[in-house]
């Protein structure tokens, strides 16, 4: 257990690739103790034989052809018409438009960078603080995992024996009170600061009206899958094919953004991004299956509580080790480690499953937008053409504000439980 341990930390502090420091940590432990090279093979298979994982791909297709559809640009035109009146109204508009991308893709960095494209050249005609935007869109991009559909909640689900669509369920209201937090941290940061941020468009009922009707289309999606799967209509997987046809009729039919020539290239960009996320599961799954082997998940019990039989004590030592993880590992990796060690000894604190799994994804997303390996953060800064750091120290209002979120979700498990119970006595 040890070996595997100190192998797996010191490839990824050389900053080897994820999939090679899990991959040749876990497979140099199995062949030093004598278990046949066959057990890598299909322990391999065996990560990837689930129907649940077939989602992956299509979710990531679907994504691509809502964004290239022009999605993103009504959803901006929407925000501008819903809160472009208030106070640092571009702020507020880029959580909001990340927020509508987040319901609609689910990846973190693809939100980012539709909505920075966008904004930040309206930001810099404006004098906006560049530093401060970019930190804020990258916290906004960062929604992307929590708010459904979310392939980093089809893994959880996946490995954690959870129903991706409770799942989904639960995601709901922690990721719109996280949306909350990131526009009160925008509005506090134009109060403060004044000056440019007065420059505001008056408020129209009109084109309020006229904006939402466009948009219509591109809400529709998150409503049918979400719809689909609480109605039984569909499973996730379905309905993922589902969102393919959706996001094709939609960027074909109504927007018409989305040409015929297009498609070869988003489908071989859904593949790439697909493979490496199925090379990780793949992989993964063979050093969670010899972690687990060497009685991992019965050691953490034991060991957490002979510290404290407290859940309140025990979460708050997972939410610490969980933000400082997600700072340096790969989300879905983490993931796919963890949940199946973290998932017995919640149960053993009588932690319910969903709780559990929202306060990991909420976790690793803030991890997602932290130094020094935070993905939105670097697709942020790297679209805004800022140094990293610059970037990163004006994101200490919009982390305080998302970890506020975490600990209310945290230490309050019926916002989590609320709707996937509701839903489940209908």
């Amino acid at each position: 257990m040890i070996t595997v341990i100190l192998l797996f930390l010191v490839l990824l502090i050389l900053g080897a690739p994820i999939v090679f420091t899990m991959g040749v940590s876990a497979s140099l432990v199995l062949m030093g103790e004598g278990i046949p090279s066959s057990i890598i093979s299909q322990r391999l298979f065996a990560g990837l034989d689930s129907f649940t994982i077939m989602a992956i791909p299509f979710f990531v297709l679907s994504g691509l052809l809502m964004e290239r559809g022009g999605i993103a640009k009504r959803m901006i035109d929407f925000a501008t018409a819903l809160v472009g009146w208030i106070r640092g109204s571009l702020l507020l508009v880029s959580v909001v438009s990340g927020t509508g991308l987040a319901a609609v893709s689910g990846s973190g960095s693809a939100d980012t960078a539709a909505t920075a494209s966008l904004m930040l050249p309206e930001m810099r005609r404006r004098r906006y603080d560049i530093d401060f935007a970019a930190g804020l869109m990258a916290a906004a991009g960062s929604l992307g995992p929590v708010i459904p559909p979310s392939i980093m909640m089809i893994v959880l689900a996946s490995v954690g024996n959870v129903s991706v669509g409770d799942m989904f369920i639960a995601g709901v209201v922690p990721g719109f009170l996280m949306a909350l937090g990131l526009l009160l941290a925008g509005y506090f940061h134009a109060r403060r600061h004044g000056g440019v941020y007065s420059q505001v468009q008056p408020f129209s009922l009109r084109e309020l009206g006229s904006t939402a009707l466009k948009a219509i289309p591109a809400f529709l999606m998150p409503l049918i899958i979400i719809g689909g799967i609480i109605g039984g209509v569909f499973t996730p997987t379905e309905a993922a094919s589902v969102a393919v046809a959706t996001g094709l009729l939609v960027g074909l039919l109504i927007y018409r953004e989305l040409k015929l020539r297009d498609l070869p290239g988003l489908i071989l960009r859904a593949a790439s991004i697909s493979a490496s996320v199925m090379m990780i599961i793949a992989v993964a799954n063979i050093f969670s299956w010899l972690v687990a082997r060497e009685g991992a998940p019965q050691l953490l019990v034991e060991f957490l509580q002979s510290v404290s039989d407290n859940p309140l004590i025990f979460l708050a030592m997972l939410n610490v080790g969980l933000i400082f993880i997600g700072m340096f590992m790969e989300s879905i990796a983490a993931i796919l480690i963890l949940v199946p060690v973290l998932m017995p000894v919640a149960q053993s604190y009588g932690i319910d499953p969903l709780h559990l799994g929202v306060v990991i994804i909420i976790n690793l997303s803030i991890g997602m937008v932290t130094p020094p390996y935070g993905i939105t953060l670097f697709v942020a800064s790297s679209i805004a053409q800022r140094p990293i750091m610059r970037v990163a120290s004006k994101i200490v209002l919009p982390l305080s504000f998302m970890i506020a979120v975490l600990l209310l979700v945290t230490y309050v498990p019926y916002i989590v439980t609320a709707l996937p119970d509701f839903f489940r006595t209908r």
